[in-house]
């Protein structure tokens, strides 16, 4: 046998045996002879490196250090989940789903805390592995998810397939490594999720390797291969995932209640963190049938275990404008350990929130986190506030006789501090620009209304280059504060204009790290038109938001003269958005703006796929089988460009189905329902 076969053969059979360990925890071979294998594998490879596979088992441990991370932009728009937190919530989602689909059956599994990840496979070999990032661009973590040893480099079968799924790391390994970090005087990580998310963006892949993150993954995010959320995890499983294997089938709210309640005492007992239970319907075709709003699948939903709550006092209340001038105040407490890391802040939302908890300084309260991320207020505990107050009173008690003027002064003066003391000053003027603060009738919120209010401006910019928005990498709050405060910029425009030697004369921005920034300013000039769209921080008028509307616009002067009728007419938008579009760019301010970033060069054009007026416009397409001459992805972005709605299941709605061949339920389906079908040529000759 020569050399490259013997290389094939060892990389066969040890990924094979890899299988067998972590999917089937079935394994057939001893420690040792698989040791024995890998190290003749190493052995070979090293000595004719031109013959290492794509889908060596070697590339798990592989000593790279990586010089950063691309952007990926996916070819599947990759939503993330809506939320709800308690059995009312989650029966109001599930008698929505009962109005659109009787009789809908479920699935339950649980939710994993910790990142999420997408594959792409192409003939069976994983060639991509990205962050979900914002649901279109994420990063290109390839290099580093090959050190998972759970995730298959090669599948069982030779077939082009994108999986959605979450990485994390065991709680024995986690603590493994909290205790190694100690020793070697390094700040332990605040939980396992964090853990995961910070290993996945080392760029030393050694380390990757070493710290043990594993893997379930538990969605098709390509076209499905199966009719059902069930049969999509047991397909996984033969194809060389890890699929969790606690999950129940459900057909009403009590049965899914009571899934979410075993969950819930299992909770402690698991070998990973998990945050709360997903549920979705089953059928594949009834979430076809369900679809999407802007942000979130309709068919599915994430109930979200009842926060940790800490208790602790109220030691100030601060009062910050945001870029929309809304006034919001944060609450300054006495630290304290929450949810695994130490919460000193939490939001108080606005002054209707305030009075609703009756909120006063020196409270103590209980606090928790929302989505177990964002701190804010439970509840007053207000026996601590009575018990408080009694034990002043009895404080300034400090004799036993006393006049009759001295007894009404001291009442007075008791009544007046505690007043002083504890009650929360609502602001009249703007924190920042000294303006008049307004309450509208149809807000809770106070609002400084003065466009040249400072806050307003630094806040725009930062939200400008976010990542999310504009990306601007190294122009992060602190150099726009500079930046804004040293009078270099006034409006995002003015970003475009930026020398390196003017950034170099920051704080703590040497020469090379100016011409970075400048570079990273100049390629934004290059994103698809969504992305600035949302920079400018339009009310109402989030990413998804963004999306859809260049999509249907194609360039953004184009929506600027849009009319409110035409905007509207935009499936998942409505008034608000359309009237707060038309608003923003009937003023002189943003015509003035639009002019400046135009001539600064930024692309006003969307360079996604735009499908208005395709041969196959508005029609509901479906691929099935194995295409032998285009890729599925290939397939796919041809029947976007010429106007098509790919979807991944056959019902009523679909208006054509491509079959390739071993095409099996689904083309039966189509030619039960009287589907027009073409072939894999037919799509070629068009």
């Amino acid at each position: 046998m020569n050399i490259e076969s013997r290389i094939k053969e060892l990389t066969e059979l040890l990924n094979k045996y890899a299988y067998e360990y972590y999917t089937l925890d079935r394994p057939s071979v001893e420690d040792d002879e698989y040791d024995r294998l890998y190290h003749e594998l190493v052995a070979l490879e090293s000595d004719n490196p031109q013959l290492i596979r794509a889908d060596s088992p070697t590339h798990r441990t592989g000593d790279v250090i990586l010089d950063g991370f691309e952007k990926f932009r996916h070819p599947y728009n990759l939503y993330s989940l809506g939320d709800v937190f308690s059995r009312e919530e989650l029966a109001v989602w599930e008698e929505r789903v009962r109005k659109d689909i009787p009789n809908p059956e479920y699935i339950c599994e649980l939710k994993i805390d910790g990142l999420s990840l997408s594959l792409y496979y192409e003939e069976g070999i994983l060639v991509t592995a990205a962050t979900r990032g914002d649901g279109l661009v994420g990063e290109n973590i390839t290099e580093n998810v090959k050190r998972i040893k759970d995730v298959p480099l090669q599948l069982s079968e030779p077939i082009d397939i994108v999986v959605r799924g979450e990485a994390y790391l065991p709680r024995t390994n986690f603590s493994k490594l909290n205790a190694e970090r100690e020793l070697e005087g390094l700040a332990a990580f605040a939980n396992p999720r964090n853990a995961a998310a910070g290993t996945l963006r080392q760029l030393d892949t050694k380390v990757v390797a070493k710290r043990g993150l594993a893997t379930f993954l538990y969605q098709e995010a390509s076209d499905a291969t199966n009719d059902t959320q069930e049969e999509v995890l047991e397909y996984f499983v033969r194809l060389g995932f890890q699929v969790n294997p606690v999950r129940k089938f459900a057909r009403n709210m009590d049965e899914i209640w009571e899934f979410i309640e075993q969950a819930t005492l299992l909770r402690d007992e698991l070998a990973y963190d998990i945050d709360g239970v997903v549920v979705k319907v089953n059928n594949l075709a009834q979430q076809e049938e369900l679809g999407f709003t802007v942000k979130a699948p309709r068919w599915a939903i994430a109930y979200k275990f009842p926060a940790e709550v800490a208790e602790t006092e109220i030691l100030d209340v601060e009062w910050t404008v945001g870029r929309t001038g809304v006034v919001t105040p944060t609450a300054v407490m006495t630290p304290v350990l929450l949810a695994q890391t130490v919460v000193a802040r939490a939001t108080l939302h606005n002054v209707d929130y305030i009075k609703e908890k009756d909120i006063r300084k020196h409270d103590k309260v209980l606090i928790y986190k929302a989505g177990d991320i964002i701190p804010k207020v439970s509840r007053v505990l207000f026996e601590e506030r009575e018990s408080a107050k009694r034990k002043r009173k009895r404080q300034r008690v400090t004799r036993t006789v006393w006049t009759r003027f001295e007894r009404r002064i001291v009442r007075k003066w008791t009544v007046f501090s505690e007043r002083i003391d504890n009650q929360l000053d609502i602001p009249t003027k703007c924190p920042e620009c000294d303006s008049k603060l307004l309450h509208f009738e149809d807000e809770v919120a106070l609002r400084c209304v003065n466009p040249l209010c400072p806050a307003q401006i630094r806040e725009k910019l930062i939200h400008f280059a976010s990542r999310d928005a504009m990306n601007i990498v190294g122009l992060g709050p602190s150099v726009i504060s500079q930046l804004f405060d040293k009078k270099l910029v006034a409006d995002v425009a003015d970003l475009y204009q930026l020398k390196a030697e003017k950034l170099a004369e920051l704080d703590k921005i040497q020469m090379k790290s100016a011409q970075k920034i400048v570079d990273a300013i100049g390629s934004s000039r290059e994103n698809s038109s969504e992305k600035l769209l949302f920079g400018l921080g339009i009310r109402h008028v989030g990413a998804k938001a963004a999306k859809l509307l260049l999509e249907r616009f194609g360039n953004l002067r184009q929506l600027s003269l849009a009319t409110e009728e035409e905007i509207a007419e935009i499936p998942s938008l409505g008034g608000v958005i359309a009237t707060a579009l038309t608003t923003y760019f009937a003023t002189d301010g943003a015509k003035q703006l639009l002019d400046e970033l135009e001539n600064a060069g930024l692309n006003f054009n969307y360079l996604g796929a735009v499908s208005t007026d395709g041969i196959l416009s508005g029609k509901t397409v479906v691929l099935t089988g194995k295409l032998m001459t285009l890729k599925r992805a290939e397939a796919k972005a041809k029947l976007e460009s010429l106007g098509a709605n790919v979807s991944g299941s056959v019902s009523k709605k679909t208006d054509l189905v491509v079959a390739g061949e071993d095409a099996g339920s689904k083309l039966a389906k189509a030619q039960e329902l009287g589907i027009e079908i073409w072939s894999e040529q037919d799509l070629l000759d068009l």
